[in-house]
């Protein structure tokens, strides 16, 4: 096995020290942005939080963005500082003071599947909402000093980096075994023994696979986009008992979790509102989440995007679901996702997961294309041995008319963003039906 990076937490202050005295004689100053776009590495994670715990705020950029599009999200940042792809070269000789907490959160961009990326921005927190901030996350999923956290997703996202940050913070330790690869991952997993890890479905999908021991593991929680049932009985069957947990958030905010127990009785449903949040519906079948003060986020540079997305405390990221009588909550998609044929409205939820139960399914998207005659019409896209006329048969016992998909296209894999997410936008074009 390739040797693995390990990030300990007590190597990492001082080095996050460094980070921030480097910061101070660059002239940054709380509110700052400073932007870096590099692969994971401890000197990574070291700046980020160097620069959180000092108000300092990190904009971590996908290093793989062509230059054009990176060269755009920096003008829009207006970073005080920018470290390009090497975050080391704040690691001097001279340290810093750290506040105990990030006294900030990262700023991320959106990931971009439905429209042009916006930047999430929280400022500079008070004292005691840092406090509570960082008391959230560690309490929810119980980071302590024991844990070793198995990084498998980008950092330049905001949950692969939210666990690697309280990890630390806990005293705990990171594991980097670079870019995903199911066969360098599965080893790390036998070999190293993680306690942690957050996943997207598809690194399970792969993982599982390859037969990995997973008995190390207290706590796995995956999110991202959904997962289907037959790999989540899957997984929680690999597993240790009580270690499979799910949350469902977005870069914005997190608004639920769900426990093994709370899925295996509720199939499907992506858990309860996290500790201190509360969620609604609105008239058009909208998600509305109240939050705490210290969860409150804006748009950078885009007040109308800002006020579109909060009412008082509530805020919405644009999914569509329900919550109910015993306060489970229920995704139906995103409102971009909706597909209306005939006048019908039609979940790409609902009809993925009819198909995903095939037997011969892996996955499967669904979306839609004009139509003269019925506005827009069903397709689906999907990943496995089912063939079309089976797979059409399957869904026509099984939805009615105006939800069944209209063709079926088979593919090797489904275009995805680098945490997972279907790029639905992209599949007209990738099964040549952007001229439909």
């Amino acid at each position: 096995m390739t040797e693995v990076p390990v990030v300990r937490s007590a190597d990492s202050e001082r080095d996050q020290r460094r980070a921030a005295a480097a910061l101070a004689a660059h002239g940054l100053r709380p509110g700052d942005r400073l932007l870096v776009s590099a692969a994971a590495s401890p000197a990574l994670l070291a700046a980020v939080l160097g620069a959180l715990r000092t108000g300092i705020v990190p904009v971590v950029l996908d290093p793989g963005l062509p230059a054009a599009e990176r060269s755009a999200l920096a003008e829009d940042a207006q970073p005080a500082l920018d470290l390009a792809d090497d975050p080391g070269q704040l690691l001097g000789d001279a340290e810093a003071d750290l506040a105990d907490v990030p006294l900030a959160r990262p700023m991320h961009y959106t990931s971009g599947t439905t429209g042009r990326r916006k930047g999430v921005w929280s400022g500079v927190l008070g004292e005691d909402d840092a406090r509570q901030l960082a008391a959230e996350e560690i309490g929810l999923w119980g980071f302590e000093p024991a844990d070793r956290h198995l990084v498998l997703s980008p950092l330049h996202h905001s949950a692969p980096l939210r666990f690697a940050i309280h990890t630390l913070l806990a005293g705990g330790e990171v594991l980097l075994p670079g870019p995903f690869d199911a066969a360098r991952a599965a080893p790390t997993i036998t070999e190293l023994r993680p306690t942690t890890t957050f996943c997207v479905p598809t690194h399970l999908q792969r993982l599982l696979a390859q037969g990995p021991d997973w008995s190390s593991f207290r706590r796995l929680v995956h999110a991202g986009a959904p997962c289907p049932e037959p790999l989540k009985r899957a997984v929680l069957e690999a597993l240790p008992d009580g270690s499979v947990w799910e949350f469902y958030g977005s870069t914005e905010a997190q608004f639920t979790v769900c426990s093994p127990d709370d899925w295996l009785a509720h199939p499907g449903s992506v858990g309860r509102a996290r500790p201190g949040r509360r969620l609604e519906t609105d008239e058009r079948g909208q998600l509305w989440c109240a939050v705490p003060r210290w969860a409150r986020f804006e748009y950078w540079q885009a007040p109308e995007k800002t006020a579109a997305a909060w009412r008082g405390d509530l805020v919405t990221v644009g999914d569509l679901g329900r919550v109910d009588d015993d306060g489970v909550v229920w995704l139906d998609g995103r409102r971009e996702d909706l597909v209306i044929s005939g006048g019908v409205n039609v979940y790409p939820a609902e009809v993925e997961a009819v198909l995903d139960a095939h037997p011969d399914v892996v996955e499967s998207a669904v979306f839609g294309i004009p139509d003269e005659d019925w506005g827009q019409r069903v397709v689906a896209a999907y990943v496995g041995t089912a063939g079309t006329a089976d797979l059409g048969a399957w869904a026509r016992e099984r939805l009615g008319a105006a939800k069944r998909p209209k063709s079926l296209h088979r593919l090797d894999d489904l275009p995805r963003t680098s945490t997972g997410k279907v790029r639905r936008l992209d599949l007209p074009e990738v099964l040549g039906l952007d001229g439909a």
